[in-house]
């Protein structure tokens, strides 16, 4: 049974998408695009947006710091005087491999910024626009990743603060169900994106950012609320996950030869 209401149709839909200057967020605002949705593209660089316009007539860039308050607050204000807003999604996210015998607290802070708090920044300022009234059908969509589901080597930066929208997307879909607007969790394997090309280690299974996007749009015509993909890959993620601790590290250790 869909959690969520299905989303099939994208004629009429505005959907705006935080993170969209490369990777995953740019393919998924570029098949949106393609399905007949307007999309408003938003991250730091203008010039990667601007490009993507050119690329996508009628759609909308929007540079702004999603770590910034104001700067959330005024490009909130330019996204709803361009018209209604029926979608956020945010996958804007920082990534550097990090152990904890050489841990870099600003880098770490860093994480935290962009991939945790500027989720609650855009959260704050969407939901203050939809909840006064009757927004049935809008969603919010949290790019998250399967290294949130447990501890893994070299993810003492990055893995707890997708633990944590794990923890904000399960918490908010059970708050705003009522409301009507659905809320869905993106959790991605190894995806080729500038992200992930700084890996020194051999990804499993690793997928295009299109495949990837192809994914996302199966899963909201589907109403998941979690959205995981490729299954060869994250199924056995999800395996781990219900594992005790002692056979877990033991398990891990071996993959990783940790």
């Amino acid at each position: 049974m869909a959690l969520n209401l299905p989303i099939t149709q994208w004629h009429g839909k505005t959907v705006w998408l935080v993170g969209a200057s490369s990777g995953i967020g740019r393919a998924t605002a570029a098949l949106l695009h393609q399905r007949g949705a307007r999309v408003i593209v938003s991250a730091r660089s203008a010039l990667a947006l601007n490009d993507f316009v050119v690329q996508h007539p009628g759609a909308m860039a929007l540079a702004f710091d999603a770590t910034d308050p104001a700067s959330v607050t005024r490009a909130m204000q330019a996204v709803l005087a361009s018209g209604p807003l029926h979608g956020l999604v945010y996958c804007a996210g920082h990534y550097t491999a990090m152990r904890a015998d050489a841990i870099n607290l600003p880098d770490m802070l860093r994480h935290l910024q962009v991939n945790y708090i500027g989720t609650l920044n855009l959260l704050d300022a969407v939901l203050a626009h939809w909840l006064p009234t009757d927004q049935t059908g809008c969603f919010i969509s949290l790019v998250g990743s399967v290294a949130g589901y447990r501890g893994l080597p070299n993810s003492l930066a990055y893995g707890p603060t997708k633990a944590a929208l794990i923890n904000l997307a399960q918490t908010l879909y059970l708050d705003l169900r009522v409301k009507g607007i659905g809320v869905s969790l993106i959790s991605p394997g190894f995806v080729a994106t500038p992200m992930t090309a700084h890996n020194a280690f051999r990804m499993p299974a690793l997928i295009s950012p299109e495949q990837a996007a192809q994914e996302i749009l199966k899963g909201w015509a589907r109403g998941n609320f979690e959205i995981h993909f490729p299954k060869r890959f994250t199924l056995w993620m999800k395996a781990l996950e219900l594992l005790p601790y002692r056979l877990y590290f033991y398990c891990v250790r071996r993959v990783t030869r940790s």
